[in-house]
């Protein structure tokens, strides 16, 4: 087992957000996270990264105890957050974000190499690696966020809600690129998207979240079975 999460309780400040969450992940598996807006499903991926320090529980990583552990740590041990929100720096080059990326590393060995993976997911990013990142599309930017974590080759890959305000086309490239990163290097997935249909495309397990506490857990294959999903939430 890659990741497990028991009895997990959190929020912010005395306001408790999550109540009881347990979910896991396998190595190379893509899981999905769904739910209403508010039923805490960044708040479980801040949980899992380290950007919130639970109320109780345990995160479990690779067998050992990270919950206590700081961003930093889980960051070099091959656990990369991708936030809802842009977190790269606008006024370096698409080169230069990349290269802080992999030079806040503890290994830095085979950048040009790792750097030409990158590329190869992402052949919009070679055209743009003198531009400001600023200066990019929403789309190119997540591509940029994904590639910079990319460069890192992580383990575990926890990317919050990839299709916020993109078009449909860019969504699906990305999403496509979701799945080839997962299946080409073999890295795990959880997934936050609110596009149910291709969360549950793209997830071989999905966790289905109310109000801060997990409801449901099924394959995605089967949840694409069903002819509505409006009692999911």
């Amino acid at each position: 087992m890659l990741l497990e999460v028991k009895n997990l309780e959190a929020g912010y400040g005395k306001k408790q957000i999550l109540y009881d969450i347990a979910l896991s992940v396998h190595e190379g598996e893509i899981v999905g996270l769904i739910g209403h807006n508010g039923a805490g499903k960044s708040t479980t991926l801040k949980s899992i990264f380290g950007l919130l320090t639970p109320f109780r529980g345990q995160v479990v990583y690779e067998g050992q105890d990270f919950t206590l552990q700081p961003p930093a740590v889980r960051l070099d041990a091959g656990i990369y957050h991708i936030p809802q929100e842009d977190f790269i720096f606008s006024d370096l080059t698409v080169k230069e974000n990349l290269e802080m990326s992999f030079f806040t590393m503890r290994e830095r060995s085979n950048f040009e190499s790792r750097l030409s993976e990158v590329y190869t997911f992402f052949p919009v990013l070679t055209n743009r690696r003198n531009q400001l990142a600023g200066t990019l599309s929403g789309g190119e930017r997540r591509m940029l966020g994904i590639g910079m974590g990319l460069l890192r080759r992580p383990k575990l890959v926890l990317v919050d809600e990839p299709s916020s305000g993109l078009a449909p086309v860019t969504f699906q490239n990305v999403a496509k690129i979701i799945q080839e990163i997962n299946t080409g290097l073999g890295t795990a997935v959880v997934l936050v998207e609110q596009n149910v249909k291709v969360a549950f495309k793209l997830s071989q397990r999905v966790y289905v979240m109310k109000a801060g506490r997990m409801i449901l857990e099924e394959t995605g294959a089967k949840l694409l079975e069903r002819k509505e999903w409006w009692d999911l939430f």
